[in-house]
């Protein structure tokens, strides 16, 4: 019994985070992790590359 709990916590968890890059992907981010995600210009040009993480720390 113990093992389906797990095992179902598990499956949530793992459907809560696709179901947030699903909607994510939707809004149009780029760069899903990066905090500035909605106003980096190199997420807006497709450039996920974490350039943005280092301007925001300013």
């Amino acid at each position: 019994m113990a093992n389906f709990v797990v095992v179902v916590v598990i499956l949530l968890i793992v459907g809560a985070a696709i179901v947030y890059i699903v909607k994510e992907k939707k809004k149009g981010n780029q760069c899903i992790g990066c905090p500035a995600a909605a106003t980096c210009p190199s997420a807006h040009a497709g450039k996920c590359s974490g350039g943005c993480q280092s301007n925001t720390k300013e």
